[in-house]
């Protein structure tokens, strides 16, 4: 075996019998991946855990609760056997070399005739690790971890040979951190030919782009003095129908008062396909952050997220104040620095009590993030006496006193 590789190759199992034997921590970590390849799995056990049982019960695969007995490799195509009995295993392996079964063996990988590669996926490529000589599970699994994450947050790229389709991507890029973007959507901005970013989104990951990708600045373009939303909606549209690739980079999530939304419809009806991307919201990474948790056991068993934007007595407003001062849970309020004097204001005399723990979290999730606690009666004069400034998300409710060093 040290002088000749195993050959690696794809096996199309779907609809193809594939025994295991054994339920226990090794079958419970393969089925899975069988299950996901479309095989007529046989089950061969006695007992099995609870995830495999609930596999079984599912519909996922066949479980006959019985020790094995020769001839059940009869029809397969492949074998994992994976009992604590060797002489069980060994009969096993045994009957698959007989009936040229490809045999996995997880008590003894040398008398396997194959073995698992460490595997990952992302976007349609399966990556498969083996080491040449013999299996090396700690080595091929950090090789694995590897490549996978390189292909998930673009740090390894492979250009599509095959021509991209044109489209818009929304992507969400979370509260700040960098680090904070989901997956899919650090890939789809390395994949990018064009990046129509926020102030608020995470800026560091601009630099990461390679040069011939096109950033514009949705306050500073061409467009004009600032990016009004119709220009935004113009330039998407304008660059996907030249052929490009587009990613729309947003603060948080775009359905959020991100206007993603309007974004989308507008380029539904000028036939550009969407992708719409979800992301971290501020209202509960940011709090979290600074060791706020929106809900708590005892505290609050519900919150609401509100823009303030406009103020209570704006005309213009759709929330409805007076109801919110009257629940019970946390209130999170985002855009709202400016105007946290008359929300304040407005909700002690709909019945807040003056003394409800307030946090105001700047630049939540960055290196300059800071907190600035007050209570519902001194939050306008502490906000102006402390200098806070946009962006920052305020937490109003008990909730504020409970994190590490706060409790009562």
């Amino acid at each position: 075996m040290a002088e000749h590789p195993a050959y690696p190759v794809g096996l199309r199992l779907t609809g193809r019998r594939v025994i295991v034997l054994g339920a226990g921590q090794v079958a419970q970590r393969r089925l899975p991946a069988l299950i996901a390849a479309g095989a007529d799995i046989l089950l061969i056990s006695p007992e099995a855990t609870p995830s495999v049982e609930a596999m079984a019960d599912a519909g996922e695969l066949h479980w006959e609760r019985r020790k094995y007995e020769h001839g059940d490799l009869a029809d397969a195509w492949y074998a994992l056997i994976a009992t604590s009995d060797t002489a069980a295993n060994e009969a096993a392996s045994a009957e698959a070399e007989t009936r040229r079964v490809w045999c996995v063996r997880s008590d003894d990988a040398t008398a396997a005739t194959a073995w698992t590669p460490a595997t990952g996926r992302s976007e349609g490529v399966t990556v498969a690790i083996l080491t040449t000589d013999r299996p090396d599970p700690r080595r091929t699994a950090a090789i694995r971890d590897a490549v996978v994450e390189g292909l998930r947050d673009g740090t390894l790229v492979a250009p599509h040979q095959r021509q991209k389709t044109p489209g818009v991507a929304l992507v969400g890029g979370g509260p700040g951190d960098p680090d904070l973007i989901t997956v899919r959507g650090r890939r789809l901005l390395a994949e990018a030919d064009v990046v129509i970013a926020d102030r608020l989104g995470p800026r560091d990951l601009l630099a990461e782009l390679p040069p011939h990708v096109e950033v514009i600045d949705a306050a500073k373009i061409p467009y004009g003095r600032f990016m009004a939303q119709e220009a935004i909606n113009n330039a998407l549209i304008e660059h996907a129908k030249a052929g490009k690739s587009v990613v729309r980079l947003k603060g948080g999530d775009p359905f959020v008062f991100g206007r993603g939304m309007e974004e989308a419809q507008a380029l539904a009806e000028a036939g550009i396909p969407c992708t719409v991307v979800p992301g971290i919201s501020s209202s509960i990474s940011v709090p979290g952050a600074a060791g706020i948790p929106v809900t708590h056991r005892g505290v609050a068993h519900e919150f609401t997220v509100v823009s303030g934007h406009v103020a209570p007595d704006d005309e213009r407003s759709l929330v409805d104040w007076t109801a919110l001062a009257k629940a019970r849970g946390t209130l999170v309020v985002l855009m709202g620095v400016d105007k946290i004097g008359k929300i304040a204001e407005t909700l002690i005399a709909g019945g807040r009590a003056p003394g409800t723990p307030v946090a105001l979290v700047q630049e939540g999730t960055t290196a300059t993030q800071r907190r600035v606690d007050a209570t519902l009666a001194t939050v306008a004069e502490i906000v102006t006496a402390e200098e806070v400034r946009p962006p920052a998300v305020i937490v109003i409710g008990d909730v504020v006193t409970v994190g590490p060093g706060n409790q009562r």
